[in-house]
């Protein structure tokens, strides 16, 4: 089908089903640009509201160009618009411009900086490493994906704060309304099997542990929260390397030598390639904490910075070598000297004693 028959087809239809389940609609078409993908959407907006919701209209067409029949693509789209709307948070529409009201919903995200790099042009982030500390709105408890406004420049400017202000509030606020949640593997599988934990299963026996918020959504957002690395570490043991999961999650793994950094970059590439929708992609790349040194980076950053340390450290020794050569060697030499000095004087009394 004609793609742009296909989109007005499908705006017809969906006003006339959602108006069999007692929905009258307005529904306008636009491009959406959001952070890691874009599409053509729908924004259906009941007539008595001034909120609603986004279908996205590309994914609809690739499934019925994927094989999918038109009524089903049709009645699966209906079903979320419909439970969508019904979920729609209430929330005053000039509370959004409220920064007194809005800044007890805030949150953070972590999004990939190069991914982004057009659309963080018009958001206020920090740098983390590769990657983009970003802010929401947290509009309902269960954050379902409607129910979070992105923070952009212009919104940021209609609260009338600044960026460092925002970051500030946001980095008090997130950890209070979505706290992190570090559990190690077992645990996590234990759960979604449905099984209980092996017994006398303990945390120093996990070498891999998740990060991530108590709804699962967005949680990757945690390593930006304010002392987030050293209560991994104090959970791990130690120092462990940051897998980019998923922006929902991060995997922590315990640096105790099992894994080398190019495994673990293939196993990352490897589940983004096969496992990951590309919307929810984070990274490619692994990161890593040391918990003397209170540093995060990039992997391959940590493993340069040891070789530095490595070779000062061959350097010093070699220094210390040298100097304490050195240092022999001008004891010897005052050795002699003294000793040579000693005969001299010795003669000099023998020859005045004759």
């Amino acid at each position: 089908m004609d793609y742009e028959k296909f989109k007005e087809s499908v705006k017809e239809d969906l006003g006339k089903m959602l108006k069999t389940r007692g929905l009258t609609v307005n529904i306008q078409e636009h491009h959406m640009e959001k952070l890691n993908s874009s599409y053509d959407a729908l924004t259906i907006t009941p007539e008595d509201s001034n909120i609603g919701v986004n279908a996205n209209l590309s994914a609809m067409y690739s499934a019925v160009e994927d094989g999918q029949s038109y009524s089903k693509m049709l009645t699966s789209a209906v079903n979320k618009i419909t439970e969508g709307l019904r979920n729609t948070p209430n929330v005053d529409i000039q509370d959004l411009t409220n920064y007194e009201v809005m800044k007890d919903k805030l949150s953070i995200d972590v999004v990939s900086a190069e991914r982004n790099a057009e659309m963080l042009l018009n958001i206020p982030h920090e740098r983390i490493e590769d990657m983009a500390v970003v802010y929401r709105l947290v509009l309902d408890k269960n954050d379902s994906g409607n129910g979070t406004v992105l923070i952009t420049n212009k919104l940021m400017e209609q609260f009338g704060v600044t960026k460092e202000q925002l970051h500030a509030d946001a980095m008090l606020n997130a950890p209070e309304i979505r706290p992190s949640e570090i559990r190690g593997m077992s645990e996590v599988l234990s759960e979604i099997m449905g099984v209980e934990m092996p017994p006398g299963m303990d945390t120093q026996d996990e070498k891999m542990f998740v990060a991530t918020v108590p709804d699962k959504i967005h949680g990757a957002g945690v390593i930006a929260y304010p002392n987030f690395f050293e209560e991994a570490a104090e959970k791990i043991g130690g120092d462990y390397y940051v897998l980019p999961s998923s922006i929902h999650e991060v995997l922590l793994v315990k640096d105790n030598g099992d894994m080398s950094v190019k495994d673990l970059e293939a196993m990352v590439r490897d589940v983004n390639e096969t496992q990951v929708a590309p919307e929810e992609q984070l990274t490619d790349h692994v990161y890593h904490y040391d918990c003397k040194e209170h540093v995060f980076e990039m992997a391959d950053k940590y493993e340069s910075r040891l070789a530095e340390k490595e070779a000062e450290g061959r350097d010093s020794d070699k220094d210390s070598l040298l100097g304490n050569l050195k240092a022999k060697k001008e004891e010897v030499a005052k050795e002699v000297s003294d000793k040579t000095s000693k005969e001299v004087k010795n003669k000099s009394r023998e020859g005045e004693t004759l």
